[in-house]
């Protein structure tokens, strides 16, 4: 089979994103000089029914590929926001408790290491970002997150250190050598106690011998199926109070989540939208506390530590979940409008052939009457 029928057009720069940059154009001439000219960064390319063919089996493969990736996001991504949100409950018990202890402790004088505040010469940042890929602009968004927030560390001429975590962070920070990283860290999946713990050991070590001064968490926080803000909040040093506060001293901390509910209408899925306050006691005004607070203060705030780190793991998986339902809707989205556009060149161009044999049938029948 002649491919000589039939005349693509293939950018040499496609993207994944843009099918714009895929036409197709069938012709029985060879492309003009002046089209080349016009389109100078498209390539050429020809083939027939049977490269059609197959390229029409091939996005209907990718298409069942990217469907199949979606569910399984979809399934994932419920659990990790009902681990986001059932695990925000003990870390707002926690902040009541330290508050209440805050508020006996006000006339005391009371140096805990956690709470220390130093002069800001140096500053680590622990840099949360994803395993995998195909999720969009997820990792690149958090990234560059990152390089404003070193860039603004250089202009006020601080030093600073990067902690890694994440698989694809990794990866960028090696590629750049110049960057100083004090510790590289892979996720294991599911975000556990156990790797909270481990980030938690090295920024304390860090705080504690005193070769930082602050320590900022950068992770993508989870807002909504459709939405990840990219926030930078400070770890260390602790807010006596219990509060979480970003770079410029805002309290962050939220009593209300928007729990999505991921269901099936006529045959899609369809979001469900609920809200979700988060209600925590008050101490007893009465109660008394049997050890020095400064114990009880030095026992709770490593304790906070952990549970804001594995809040921030928690909330960044599930916002990579959500940023990969996203993008594998629009693949599949892309994927069924180029299957749409190749159904109808192979169509065309079949009639176009089957014509041609049929005038080629009916002149060589009127030349042998004649």
């Amino acid at each position: 089979m002649s491919c000589s029928n039939l005349t693509m057009w293939v950018s040499s720069k496609p993207s994944l994103s843009d099918t714009s940059s895929l036409s197709f154009l069938p012709s029985l001439k060879p492309a003009t000089s002046s089209s080349r000219s016009s389109s100078s960064y498209l390539t050429p390319v020809r083939c027939g029914l049977r490269e059609l063919r197959t390229r029409v089996d091939s996005v209907k493969n990718t298409q069942k590929i990217t469907e199949a990736m979606k569910l399984v996001a979809a399934a994932k991504v419920r659990r990790a926001q009902e681990t986001v949100v059932n695990g925000r409950p003990f870390s707002e018990a926690l902040v009541e408790i330290l508050f209440n202890i805050n508020e006996r402790l006000q006339t005391e004088d009371v140096d805990v290491p956690l709470t220390r505040v130093r002069p800001v010469k140096k500053v680590a940042l622990v840099v949360i970002t994803g395993d995998r890929g195909l999720c969009g602009g997820f990792n690149n968004t958090l990234i560059k997150k990152a390089q404003s927030r070193i860039e603004e560390l250089k202009q006020l001429g601080l030093e600073y250190t990067i902690i890694s975590v994440g698989r694809k962070g990794n990866a960028w920070f090696q590629r750049r050598p110049n960057i100083p990283v004090d510790r590289y860290l892979e996720g294991g999946g599911q975000p556990t106690a156990k790797e909270a713990q481990a980030i938690s050991d090295d920024v304390f070590s860090l705080f504690v011998s005193e070769e930082v001064d602050k320590v900022e968490l950068l992770y993508t926080k989870f807002v909504s199926l459709i939405k990840s803000d990219p926030v930078v909040h400070t770890l260390l040093p602790l807010s006596p109070k219990g509060e979480v506060c970003d770079v410029n001293g805002v309290c962050v901390d939220a009593n209300e989540d928007e729990f999505f509910r991921l269901t099936t209408k006529e045959g899609k899925l369809t979001v469900e939208r609920e809200t979700i306050r988060t209600e925590t006691p008050e101490l007893s005004p009465i109660l008394e506390f049997e050890q020095d607070p400064v114990q009880i203060l030095d026992a709770l705030l490593p304790l906070y530590l952990n549970s804001q780190v594995l809040r921030a793991l928690q909330e960044s998986l599930a916002s990579e979940l959500a940023a990969r339902i996203t993008a594998m809707t629009n693949a599949s989205d892309n994927a069924n409008e180029l299957k749409k556009t190749l159904s109808i060149l192979y169509n065309r161009e079949r009639q176009a052939k089957v014509t041609g044999e049929l005038l080629e049938i009916v002149s060589g029948a009127n030349a042998m009457a004649s």
